[in-house]
């Protein structure tokens, strides 16, 4: 049987199981397509005026997240088109016009009288970190000095609307402006809206020593949170420094959580906190080696895991296992991100950008420098 595009893409460069992540093959940069995965994500899932369309819900509901995650893809892409849509649609219709003077809202689809507009104003605050990143790293490759100033202020409007300092711990990123502390002395957090090498990135670009605090507590959630090695989606940090199950979802962590391994496993060998978060969350990607699927939910309390994750789990454990030298592990999974063909499906928002976040590092379409800075590689001659 002749050999799919994917696996021609992410395995025939890698004759030797060692050489993980593997190269991009010259073919799909002859086309001058950099990245086709997401040429047909923008066919599936954004709109001509630049919306990102959540096709899962039965409501076509837009989230800010989608949109940031999708100005990330066309900055790797260096498709200055689709992100100049992107960019325009946020502002225009997340926030109020300005981004410079309103964090964007978090979601935003059919209102009950009909109308199209924003269905809940509070901000999501990993959104509104990838969109700083995205404008500020766009601003530096592209050379657009709108770009890069505007990033600065977003992530200047972050610092001052979604962050608290927790006594006894230090300041955390909270998940948004409002409804995420319970308690007075209570505060519940996200680990997965912490990848380090953006908080790396906003204090090498902004020179804020909060921003520095940021990733220093980021790590610490991390790690605090995953005592038996799986990440949770949500944990209750209290002041003090104390950690405690989050009581809405009892300390399981799922598709919120899935996120962490693809953060971490997408770290610079160089970034110090590499090797911590590889062996705080090595027993999950041992359990992975071990049955062969990520779990679809994990109680972090006790490490017992149950269910079957989508293959969309099994891409974004791809960086991971591979960080883990994990080789196996990480080839079984490719192998099954290919059987089950999630690029192929129009209605899944979700897993999409999990596997074109994890393909595209895989496939040596970018990389994080150690100060959190885009490698990106723009293949076309042309360009």
């Amino acid at each position: 049987m002749a050999a799919s595009p994917l696996r021609r893409t992410l395995l025939a460069a890698g004759a030797a199981a060692s050489l993980l992540p593997l190269p991009l093959l010259a073919a799909d940069a002859a086309a001058c397509d950099i990245w086709p995965h997401w040429s047909g994500f923008k066919r599936r899932f954004l709109s001509e005026d630049g919306r990102v369309i959540d096709r899962s819900s039965p409501q076509s509901i837009t989230t800010s997240e989608g949109q940031s995650y999708a100005l990330f893809f066309a900055l790797v892409a260096d498709d200055r088109d689709s992100f100049a849509r992107l960019l325009r649609w946020t502002e225009d219709n997340l926030a109020g016009g300005d981004l410079s003077a309103s964090l964007p809202a978090w979601h935003w689809g059919r209102r009950p009288d009909g109308g199209w507009g924003v269905l809940d104003d509070n901000p999501a605050s990993d959104a509104d970190l990838w969109i700083a990143y995205a404008l500020i790293e766009a601003g530096r490759l592209w050379k657009n000095q709108k770009y890069a100033a505007l990033g600065r202020l977003v992530a200047e409007r972050i610092l001052r609307e979604e962050t608290a300092d927790i006594p006894g711990f230090g300041r955390v990123l909270l998940p948004a402006p409002r409804g995420f502390r319970p308690q007075p002395d209570s505060f519940r957090l996200n680990p997965s809206y912490l990848p380090v090498q953006l908080m790396r990135r906003m204090a090498a670009v902004t020179g804020q020593a909060p921003w520095r605090q940021l990733g220093a507590t980021a790590i610490d959630v991390t790690v605090r949170s995953a005592p038996r090695g799986f990440a949770p989606d949500w944990v209750l940090v209290k002041a003090g420094g104390s950690f405690q199950p989050d009581a809405a979802t009892e300390a399981v962590g799922s598709y919120n959580a899935i996120r962490v391994y693809l953060w971490a496993g997408m770290l610079d060998e160089k970034d110090p906190a590499r090797a911590v978060l590889l062996r705080a969350l090595l027993p999950a990607a041992r359990h992975v080696e071990r049955t062969g699927v990520p779990p679809l939910e994990a109680h972090t309390r006790d490490g017992e895991a149950s269910g079957t994750g989508p293959a969309g789990f099994s891409a974004a454990m791809l960086p991971f296992l591979s960080a883990a030298r994990l080789t196996d592990a990480a080839r079984r999974q490719l192998l099954r991100v290919e059987a089950r063909a999630p690029l192929d499906d129009s209605n899944n928002y979700y897993e999409q950008v999990l596997t074109l976040f994890a393909l595209g590092w895989h496939g040596g379409l970018y990389r994080f420098a150690p100060d959190g800075s885009l490698i990106p590689r723009w293949t076309c001659k042309e360009r």
